[in-house]
């Protein structure tokens, strides 16, 4: 496996580069054991030999390189915690976590079919109840062109547009809160 064009394979570092040109020189280009003639030339003529050996080459540098990965994933995952795993949270991290998560989440933007005004579709946290919010003119401030991306693809809004439709929709959390 080459990395890229007229590169060299990524097994052909210089010291195999070197055991390869040394088995050559030693062998002849026949028996890679010195006897003649060659009992098991299927094995040991210089050729198969050498193509067995840039196999086991290629199986060691994976087995390396997957190795290097799960030490990589240990320290970067690891939580350094000694005993049992008990999780990343304990019980004052889990609350501060908590205390900043948003009571709702966007999911969507939509235009209504019968009033043909434009709704917004939230989730509040933590509960499978969604939403459906009236926006009025809180796209006013938008072009056609930009609503219409906003809806359909749900592109970005701007930001005194985005202000609108949070406090629209955190007045319609409050109020199904309250009730």
């Amino acid at each position: 496996m080459t990395t890229k064009r007229n590169h060299k394979p990524l097994w052909a570092t210089p010291g195999r580069q070197a055991r390869l040109v040394s088995l050559f020189l030693e062998s002849g280009g026949f028996c890679v054991y010195g006897e003649r003639p060659c009992p098991h030339p299927e094995r040991h003529h210089y050729h198969p030999y050498t193509e067995d050996l840039i196999d086991w080459w290629k199986a060691d540098d994976r087995a390396q390189r997957e190795a290097e990965w799960k030490a990589l994933q240990r320290q970067i995952h690891g939580l350094g915690e000694w005993g049992p795993i008990r999780g990343q949270f304990d019980a004052i991290a889990r609350d501060v976590y908590f205390a900043q998560q948003p009571d709702n989440y966007l999911v969507g933007l939509g235009m209504s079919g019968l009033t043909f005004k434009p709704f917004a579709v939230i989730r509040i946290a933590s509960s499978p109840v969604n939403l459906q919010v009236d926006l009025g003119d809180t796209l006013r401030g938008m072009s056609k062109g930009g609503r219409r991306k906003a809806i359909r693809y749900g592109k970005v809004l701007p930001i005194p547009v985005q202000a609108k439709v949070d406090e629209a929709c955190r007045k319609a959390v409050r109020h199904y809160l309250a009730h």
